[in-house]
């Protein structure tokens, strides 16, 4: 039986403190063979980066959630060299992304126009590093499709994480040649939008992902989530796409390396 990789987790969230070590150590017996941590803040970058240095099978994306960027503008005097930092923690050989950065207008905070400009200058910084962005777009869907064309952003490359948009949406993501995020909401009653656009997205351009602790699939909704909820997924996709669960796993595997430029 092929592996899992979960493309988007968050191990640093306080979520897990109480058994991160046991949980993480169990993955690999239970069939998840790779992980990508997921920056939000320049925080759990940091603590990102100390997951994968102490964990093989576990890499990195190292980037600013739009929700967060407010730290990037220089008012928090304890990160006054944030900006340094970030970029310092890209050029790691285990950071394989950029992410998750984007725009939320699901809350006030930040401003809209803080929020847009973090999200350029991190495309930018996707591109000088050479590394895929990971997307994240809540109620947003115009000004993150205006941005990424005005930045090219296909020539970067990525995954728009926990996709939410219609059908018609994913058109414009697929011709940019990006991947889609797909995890626990797809097995949700009311989940109908998401599954049609997952009917209609290519096998080869749909990767796994938990964003645990968030989002758990049913039958857990509403509790912790991990990556050992993830065979769920798998099988509410196999059912949405009339593949076997084995097809999806490699599927799913194989896009996860071509997202993030790794090897098996």
């Amino acid at each position: 039986m092929t592996a899992i990789f979960d493309t988007h987790a968050h191990y640093d969230n306080k979520a897990f403190d109480e058994d991160r070590e046991a949980l993480l150590e169990a993955l690999p017996r239970n069939g998840i063979a790779r992980v990508v941590n997921i920056g939000a803040s320049l925080a759990s970058c940091k603590c990102t980066v100390a997951l994968m240095e102490k964990y093989d099978y576990i890499y990195g994306a190292i980037g600013i959630h739009p929700s967060e960027t407010a730290e990037l503008e220089g008012q928090s005097p304890k990160v006054p060299d944030a900006w340094e930092q970030l970029k310092a923690m890209c050029r790691h050989e285990k950071c394989v992304a950029v992410g998750e950065i984007g725009l939320d207008y699901y809350w006030d905070e930040p401003a809209r126009e803080v929020q847009k400009k973090w999200f350029v200058r991190q495309l930018q910084l996707a591109r000088e590093c050479a590394l895929p962005v990971v997307i994240h777009s809540r109620d947003a869907a115009r000004d993150t499709v205006d941005i990424m064309e005005a930045e090219k952003a296909g020539e970067i490359g990525g995954v728009v994480h926990c996709y939410s948009y219609t059908k018609e949406t994913a058109r414009t993501f697929l011709d940019m040649g990006f991947f889609f995020g797909i995890g626990g909401v797809l097995t949700f009653q009311n989940a109908r939008k998401l599954k049609e656009a997952v009917e209609y997205i290519p096998m080869d351009r749909i990767v796994l992902e938990t964003d645990c602790p968030y989002l758990a699939p049913v039958p857990f909704r509403g509790k912790r989530n991990s990556s050992l909820n993830l065979p769920y997924v798998v099988s509410a996709l196999a059912q949405i796409k009339g593949f076997s669960e084995e097809e999806v796993r490699r599927a799913a595997w194989e896009n996860g390396l071509r997202l993030y430029g790794m090897k098996a």
